[in-house]
């Protein structure tokens, strides 16, 4: 993305005497937020969905940007909610707006008071902005005994299966969700090199293309083969990944290979996101159908965390492997199917009866 070349705000003069003068402006205002975000780093991507937010807010308001209140956010959001956008997607506007609002306070406050005579303040309140378990549903994933049931006949079945290679490659990715907790992208960005069975004590994948936060790009982590993932990526590659092509000792070629070969690159190409989210469909459907439609990626994400967690994994451990920035975000992945809520209460009151016990 092309940046405008920018001019210093104090440039704009002592008055705003015309509507263009205003129009210029603003447009000014929000070309030197494009410039900061830019120098922190963010992505391109980033910076150009920051900027169509604020443009379609300024298009909403009518009026300069430095002149928005609480209530015309009130109204711009319950528009996005009458023309049925996700809540997370209307929770995300919010945000990118509090953050324009933010650098326009926090930079040129006194300057914009200087030359229009108006307090800018900040529109996105505790309010209107969408927080906690209102971003989306719960996803709270199924038992140990329905992931077992569902990923052992699933297994059982590959040898059978009219289309073999594609059948054991969906397994694969859908188990590394399973055990490890990868996220979908992450999972089919992998290349034969990331898998390293001479580091640590049971190997590790090199996620290389990790979720970056706040659009900063790819965040690289390696994560280790924990929870049988690394003997599942040795039979993969050691009985399986070579039937697909003769790329399979060529270290750059897509761990997970579609059925396709580029020419261009001679070796197989990646397979796509969209083949691998059908493949577990299809699976659910026909062994866990009473989850047909519900499991997803992202819920067998959940479900890697909530289940190590149970076996007694710490918060900080699972925040690594999972790839969080923010312990509360893997806080929030966490659905344990135990009695340790009531037993817990269960001990406290008993400790309550022995401490009056001890007073009388």
């Amino acid at each position: 993305m092309t940046l405008a070349a920018v001019r210093s705000i104090a440039s704009a003069g002592e008055r705003l005497r015309t509507a263009q003068d205003v129009e210029d402006f603003e447009q000014e205002i929000v070309d030197q937020y494009a410039l900061a975000m830019a120098a922190a780093g963010l992505t391109d991507a980033h910076v150009s969905q920051t900027r169509a937010v604020v443009i379609e807010f300024a298009r909403f308001l009518g009026r300069p940007l430095w002149q928005a209140s609480c209530d015309d956010a009130d109204r711009f959001l319950a528009e996005q909610h009458r023309l049925g956008l996700a809540v997370s997607t209307r929770a995300g506007k919010a945000g990118t707006l509090a953050g324009f609002y933010d650098f326009m306070v926090s930079r040129y406050q006194g300057q914009l008071h200087r030359l229009t005579g108006h307090v800018v303040e900040q529109p996105i309140d505790e309010f209107n902005r969408q927080s906690g378990n209102s971003l989306g549903r719960v996803r709270v994933p199924p038992s140990q005994a329905e992931v077992d049931a569902l990923f052992g006949q699933w297994r059982a079945a590959i040898p059978e299966a009219r289309k073999y290679l594609p059948a054991a490659r969906d397994y694969v990715a859908a188990s590394l969700w399973r055990r490890l907790g990868l996220r979908i992208n992450e999972s089919v960005m992998l290349d034969i090199r990331d898998w390293r069975p001479d580091l640590g004590e049971f190997g590790r994948l090199h996620v290389r293309h990790g979720k970056g936060s706040r659009g900063r790009g790819p965040k690289g982590r390696l994560v280790p083969a924990i929870n049988g993932a690394g003997e599942l990526i040795d039979w993969w590659l050691g009985e399986v990944r070579h039937q697909f092509g003769t790329d399979w000792s060529d270290l750059d070629a897509p761990m997970l290979p579609s059925e396709r070969h580029d020419p261009d690159l001679a070796r197989c190409g990646r397979v796509g996101a969209n083949a691998l989210r059908r493949g577990l469909a299809i699976q659910t459907q026909r062994w866990l159908p009473a989850w047909s439609g519900r499991l997803t990626p992202h819920v067998l994400r959940h479900f890697c965390a909530s289940s190590l967690y149970g076996e007694g994994m710490d918060l900080k451990a699972l925040q690594e492997l999972l790839g969080h920035q923010w312990l509360s975000t893997t806080s929030g992945y966490i659905h344990v199917r135990s009695d340790h809520v009531e037993r817990a209460w269960a001990s406290a009151n008993q400790r309550v009866a022995a401490r009056l016990g001890e007073g009388s």
